[in-house]
């Protein structure tokens, strides 16, 4: 026997069975009142038990062995018709076990009913057969609105959250159509002339300037690109374009030389191993920590220092209060940006003053996972 016989509910199979122990039980004391309890008495008792643990699976097995095994069948032949009809539904199964239950509760032989006029057996059907039928055909419907109102439930639950997502798509859509008619487009012309001013640049010093504009340009349009990708739900990186990583790091640094800053880094070598959620956040809390130190603290000494410590990876930042502010137009929200990233891949963040240095240092678990 298998638990779904009872719903897969313990608690059921635990009340069947007691059921049928009282039942039989019953029937014992029935038995032993009017006479001895022989051997097939106590077989009768034994296939009561069983049909009685096993009626949810087979209701009309029970309805049959029900009437053989009792010395006054009206309990079991009530539970039977409830059973089949509960379990059944509007089906021959419950028809059957009505009018088996009609019978036995007519023709049965039980001391004082000989007597009973047709009217007090009708009635007797009605209690004890007709009653049951109509109350578990009550339970079988219940049952079933039940289920159809989960599943409607369900399906709501299903529609809304595909309408969700289509909403987030469209919007996601409609903001990457933003970014590459507006931010793009400028972003390309910045390209376009400081490449034209490359060529055409009066002396070395300008030609180098207009150079370092046109490879932060293209650098930022390959970026813009990528992000665009992913709000359009495409591959979020081109064939044979290296995602931002750790190992990225010197390179990010080394265009932040090229413009006029002053980096030290110190990298572990070699590279610390981390997934790549943690790779892009980590990468991009120190690009984020330059340009915050190129806009405020121009022409001051910047440290920046990853290393693996145990289970951790430690990314940190630091520069010194500078002495002349540059004018550079910014949103505000690049320490929340960064503290998002950091939050996303698993990490902590921690920015602020510490004795005349402003520290950035963001500390990842290396088995965060993707």
């Amino acid at each position: 026997m298998r638990l779904a016989w009872w719903d897969g509910k313990v608690r059921t199979l635990i009340f069947d069975v007691l059921l049928a122990a009282a039942v039989t039980a019953g029937t014992l004391l029935d038995i032993t009142n009017n006479g001895t309890l022989r051997w097939y008495g106590a077989v009768f008792l034994g296939v009561l038990f069983c049909g009685m643990v096993i009626r949810r699976r087979f209701p009309l097995l029970f309805a049959v062995l029900a009437p053989v095994s009792q010395v006054f069948p009206s309990v079991p032949v009530s539970i039977a018709a409830y059973t089949a009809a509960s379990r059944k539904g509007l089906h021959w199964y419950t028809a059957v076990s009505a009018v088996i239950g009609a019978i036995v509760i007519v023709v049965w032989p039980v001391p004082g009913r000989s007597h009973l006029s047709w009217a007090e057996q009708a009635a007797s059907v009605a209690l004890f057969v007709g009653g049951p039928v109509l109350l578990g055909l009550w339970a079988y419907q219940r049952r079933a609105l039940l289920a159809a109102l989960r599943d409607r439930a369900d399906q709501a639950e299903r529609e809304r959250d595909l309408r969700s997502e289509r909403a987030v798509t469209d919007e996601r859509r409609r903001i990457a159509r933003e970014m590459h008619d507006v931010v793009a487009h400028r972003v390309s012309a910045i390209a376009l002339q400081s490449g034209a001013l490359t060529m055409t640049a009066p002396d070395e010093q300008t030609e180098k300037v207009a150079e370092i504009i046109r490879r932060t340009s293209t650098s930022a349009l390959t970026e813009l690109r990528e992000i665009l990708q992913v709000l359009r739900d495409e591959l979020p990186w081109e064939p044979g374009h290296v995602a931002p990583s750790i190992g990225g790091v010197p390179v990010l640094v080394a265009d932040a030389e090229s413009t006029g800053q002053i980096v030290s880094l110190d990298l572990a070598d070699p590279v610390p191993e981390a997934s790549s959620a943690v790779g892009r956040a980590a990468y991009r809390v120190v690009q984020e920590a330059l340009t915050n130190a190129a806009k405020h603290a121009p022409g001051v000494r910047v440290t920046v220092r990853i290393v693996a410590e145990g289970d951790d990876l430690t990314v940190e930042v630091t520069n010194p209060r500078g002495v002349v502010g540059v004018a550079v137009p910014g949103s505000g929200y690049g320490l929340l940006g960064m503290r998002e990233r950091v939050s996303l891949a698993g990490g902590r963040l921690e920015t602020g003053w510490d004795g005349g240095v402003f520290r950035v240092k963001a500390v990842f678990g290396l088995k965060a996972e993707e």
